[in-house]
């Protein structure tokens, strides 16, 4: 028999055996695996090596998520890209490669989707073919069916690692000096609100998460995504908000425009808002300049100054106001934006600390702080670091708090 038929007949023999009226434990349905198992190989033999194989590809296919889950399972993983039944691609070290492996029908791809979008109670289907949503494990998930995906249904998962990774780490990897990294903590004590810009894969979630270390225990925070992704650990008062789409039952969708208003009178000391990408700019802007000092966020930007055009884009998007009184707003709210950027090497660093000045005949005025310089390369990596240009014109915060900067 063909190892295709094989896991076939033996999954269909399996699926007849559980009990889908109780929630079967792992240990259950392994058993009742390896038991067909040994069933099927007096019939046709089958290896050792080969019962280890297909218990474990029959078992990820009826409780995990088939042929990904051992990727998922993978730490070096950072990203999985699925185009369709036959075509999986992975980025593993900033590398991507074909992984050699495909789906055995797009059904069972489907199934795969429609468990993972289920397990955040999202709804995917070709009436609303895309949607966003995560695993159990925090990895961010996009989905797109067709009629928009030509050429089949297609998965794209970030995985994060399962412990953050913290500044230390950030400085052995070459992203930041410790003294940029010493000037950063500062600021996030003494409330400076922050903003980090970057590109696709620049690691702008992670270096949030690094940065919230600094956020003093005592204090309550709030924080809104579109998906979960956030890891931060060391605040007990922590609240964490997400969006929900509108599904097939009526329910209607609850977007982070609505979590921000919300999050006003929940006490906030600090609002974190994951990524802000439309309107929803300027409900995050009249936060910053209603109290909520210390509050950060993140946006997709080619450079700090292009973050303020997209900014001002954004909040035009959400509300019809003079762009004069846009551009106050923004300089009036934001204190710091901190670019990160994804080298040709597939480092990622830091590469400019900038403060927001003010607003200087009707342009938003910025003063870089740090700059990565590049110093050329050493086998195939970029050597470079941050050199600091300026000192912190609004030393305000600092002093309010008592911190020397």
């Amino acid at each position: 028999m063909k190892d295709k038929n094989k896991k076939e007949k033996l999954r269909a023999m399996i699926l007849d055996r559980l009990d889908f009226s109780r929630e079967m434990p792992d240990e259950e349905i392994k058993d009742i695996i390896d038991e067909l198992i040994i069933a099927q190989s007096k019939e046709f033999y089958i290896g050792l090596k080969e019962r280890e194989r297909l218990r474990q590809e029959l078992f990820y296919s009826i409780r995990k998520l088939d042929i990904l889950q051992e990727l998922i399972d993978d730490a070096d993983v950072t990203e999985i890209m699925v185009n369709g039944t036959d075509e999986i691609f992975i980025e593993k070290s900033g590398r991507v490669t074909g992984y050699g492996m495909g789906f055995e029908s797009k059904e069972k791809l489907e199934d795969v989707i429609q468990r993972i979008v289920a397990g955040c109670n999202r709804v995917v289907n070709e009436a609303s073919p895309i949607v966003d949503a995560r695993l159990e494990n925090g990895s961010r998930v996009n989905v797109v069916l067709s009629p928009v995906a030509l050429n089949g249904p297609i998965l794209t998962i970030r995985r994060f690692p399962d412990r953050p990774i913290g500044m230390e780490e950030l400085r052995e990897f070459g992203s930041i000096t410790e003294e940029a990294e010493l000037f950063l903590s500062k600021l996030v004590k003494a409330k400076y609100n922050i903003f980090i810009s970057g590109g696709t894969g620049s690691g702008k979630t992670t270096f949030l998460n690094a940065l919230s270390a600094y956020i003093p225990r005592e204090e309550r925070i709030i924080t809104i995504e579109d998906n979960a992704e956030l890891q931060i650990r060391n605040i007990p008062n922590l609240v964490r908000m997400e969006t929900r789409n509108a599904n097939v039952e009526g329910c209607r969708p609850i977007s982070i425009r609505d979590l921000i208003k919300t999050s006003l009178r929940m006490r906030p000391d600090r609002i974190i808002v994951g990524e802000v990408r439309g309107g929803e700019a300027i409900d995050m802007m009249q936060c910053l300049n209603t109290g909520h000092d210390g509050s950060m966020s993140t946006g997709h930007a080619n450079s700090s100054r292009d973050m303020l055009s997209r900014l001002e884009t954004m909040i035009l998007m959400g509300m019809d106001l003079p762009l004069a009184a846009v551009r106050q707003q923004i300089a009036a709210g934001l204190d710091i934006i901190v670019h990160l950027g994804r080298l040709r090497d597939k480092s990622r660093k830091v590469l400019e600390i900038s403060e927001v000045e003010g607003v200087e005949k009707n342009e938003i005025k910025i003063k870089p702080l740090y700059l990565f310089e590049e110093e050329g390369e050493e086998n195939g990596k970029i050597k470079g670091r941050l050199v600091k240009k300026g000192e912190l014109k609004y030393d305000g915060k600092c002093k309010t708090a008592g911190i020397t900067v």
